[in-house]
């Protein structure tokens, strides 16, 4: 799988981008605030539908301009696809796969596999519970849809039981109150396959983890991951049940799977709370390859790897680590500088230097415009 060309139009600070990239690494480069991260949010949308920021569509779009349009071209085992995504800011975004329509953001999803690694990820230990279950979710919804379908109805019956919620609160009402047996149920069914697939993912998490963590350390350090659901699947309808008074009056779901959780464990040592600094960076260095290398053993291919400025935050022996792992996966890396790379005799294949929207192929001592 890899990214051949990447147009955009309007999108944030670029009027006009035509970009190529290689099948290898692929480094975008220049000063802060010049657009490098921008070029990977729109490969990250063009997969996923959003932005890994969460930003809203509107605000994507160019200032003083109404519309935004992405074209993506990818080739996944040698068959091409052409992404056309149309952000408006008045309405609904509209997606084009090869030309043809789709009606649902789903179809989207699993064409593209990336997976995306920033500074904020080495945080993700440290970090509350709603960062780790979001790593969980976006990599499920990309390689598994079933999970999606599940996941999506599950949101949909928690915004649902929500709304219902506040109006009970406001004013009970009998009627009102006994339709909640028919959302606990719903929301029973739907949570106890998310719970059952995140378990199935963490198992197939910790096989990989524990040896690139081993690597990592030097053999020093015996990671896992723990999955720590807010209720066993069997129990959650009556734990709903049993809490549906105090969600009435907090106005929201309080138990379910969307209050799960990971523990990242060293023997019985929780990372979160005990682990050091550098503990806590290696174990998401070592969560972000385990990713990777979970990917390609499921989709039988590699995904689309993008670094941005990640680089500056390892030391040179996981920088060096992080490189030899992905030798063999398209990558977009964007850095402030070239010579840390140089120095450490990263094999590049292109190098753009970004300028304030533009993209300038790039020779190491020749900039070709």
């Amino acid at each position: 799988m890899k990214v051949e060309t990447l147009e955009l139009r309007n999108y944030r600070n670029y009027e006009e981008l035509n970009i190529q990239f290689d099948s290898g690494k692929n480094i975008l480069y220049g000063n802060n605030a010049q657009g490098k991260t921008n070029i990977l949010e729109a490969v990250y949308m063009c997969s996923m539908a959003k932005s890994h920021r969460g930003t809203k569509d509107r605000d994507i779009i160019r200032f003083n301009e109404n519309e935004a349009h992405l074209k993506l071209v990818v080739s996944k085992r040698d068959v091409p696809y052409r992404i056309d995504m149309h952000l408006k800011k008045s309405k609904a975004k509209g997606i084009a796969i090869n030309g043809i329509p789709i009606k649902k953001i789903s179809e989207l999803f699993g064409i593209i596999n990336v997976i995306f690694f920033s500074p904020e990820d080495l945080s993700i230990i440290k970090n509350g519970p709603s960062e780790r279950r979001r790593f969980v979710d976006m990599e499920l919804c990309q390689i598994d849809r079933v999970y999606l379908h599940n996941l999506a109805n599950y949101n949909k019956i928690v915004n649902q039981r929500n709304k219902l919620l506040k109006e009970l609160s406001f004013q009970f009402d009998k009627s009102l109150y006994d339709t909640l047996d028919v959302w606990d149920m719903q929301l029973a069914d739907y949570g106890n396959k998310i719970i059952k697939r995140r378990e199935q993912f963490i198992i197939e998490m910790n096989e990989i983890i524990i040896h690139i963590h081993k690597k990592l350390t030097g053999g020093k350090e015996l990671i896992h991951i723990k999955y720590e659901p807010d209720v066993r699947g069997e129990n959650i309808e009556r734990e709903i049940q049993l809490s549906r008074e105090r969600d009435i009056r907090y106005k929201t779901t309080g138990r379910g799977p969307h209050r799960d959780d990971l523990g990242f464990y060293l023997e019985e040592i929780d990372l979160r709370k005990f682990g050091s600094q550098g503990q806590q960076r290696t174990a998401a260095l070592s969560l972000k390859l385990s990713e990777i290398e979970l990917v390609k053993k499921i989709i039988k291919d590699n995904p689309i790897l993008l670094l941005d400025d990640v680089m500056s935050e390892l030391d040179s022996s996981r920088q060096n680590y992080l490189i030899e792992s992905i030798n063999d996966t398209q990558t977009i890396l964007t850095c402030t500088g070239l010579d840390e790379l140089i120095e450490n005799r990263i094999n590049v294949n292109r190098i753009y230097k970004i300028v304030n929207g533009t993209a300038n192929l790039y020779e190491i001592g020749k900039e070709q415009q």
